[in-house]
């Protein structure tokens, strides 16, 4: 173990030279998009509130706030409305879409560790990456598997992101409270939640899997299975 750790140190010879091309230049730009991606979802947090005014000889208005983040078990998040002269009502909101938040953030978080591992490479192994077939195959094959997940999860997302914004709508809150049914209860719904964060986040799982998947020809070209075509069909070019 400790013969390998010096073999690798022995070997780490650091160049720039790797960013200037294809496959150095968009992985690192996976690397950058790959951080806005879980981190736009994983950091947000916002709020959506609602005005409920109950009937009655001296009416009470109720202005209710609700925070809501990251993963958005919205189930767990209730309020409580309590009229003069009635029953008090404990109101939930509807929906858990933690499953499809936390898959596209693992994925992205995955995605950027990977990135990281492999800039290292480019920039400190080139020689030893171009040495040993074995690294472009393996480059090539998780690549592609990050591509396909990068589908899954964005697809995924998007639709969870739309259930969030049903479910945290002021208007569809109210239609759930049995005292705004009363025709003589007054319920008024607030600004909409401010989504843009996590609509950019849906963005860049999208463009994280442009940039996957236009990488995998880069990368196949690295692979033995692209490299002896290209050498068997320069060698009947040249034959007479």
């Amino acid at each position: 173990m400790e013969g390998t750790a010096q073999k690798m140190l022995s070997g780490f010879r650091f160049s720039w030279e790797p960013l200037k091309e294809p496959l150095g230049f968009i992985r690192l730009l996976e690397w950058v998009f790959a951080i806005f991606a879980f981190a736009t979802t994983g950091g947000y947090s916002g709020e959506t509130d609602i005005l409920i005014n109950c009937s009655g000889t001296t009416p009470k208005a109720q202005n209710i706030n609700l925070q809501f983040f990251y993963p958005f078990r919205l189930n767990q998040i209730s309020f409580v409305v309590n009229c003069l002269n009635s029953t008090k009502e404990t109101v939930h909101l509807v929906g858990n879409f933690s499953s499809s938040a936390e898959f596209y953030v693992t994925i992205g978080v995955l995605a950027f560790l990977f990135c990281t591992v492999m800039l290292v490479v480019y920039l400190g192994y080139q020689h030893m990456y171009h040495e040993n077939s074995q690294w472009a195959i393996v480059d090539f094959v998780l690549t592609v598997f990050f591509a396909f997940m990068w589908l899954v999860s964005s697809s995924a997302w998007a639709e969870g992101l739309s259930n969030v914004k049903k479910s945290t709508s002021p208007v569809y809150i109210l239609s759930t409270v049995t005292f705004c049914k009363d025709v003589p209860n007054s319920c008024t719904p607030g600004a909409l939640p401010s989504m843009g964060k996590l609509n950019v986040s849906v963005i860049f799982g999208f463009l994280n899997l442009i940039l996957w998947g236009g990488n995998c020809w880069f990368l196949y070209k690295e692979t033995p299975w692209h490299k002896p075509a290209t050498t068997q069909g320069a060698t009947e070019e040249g034959t007479p």
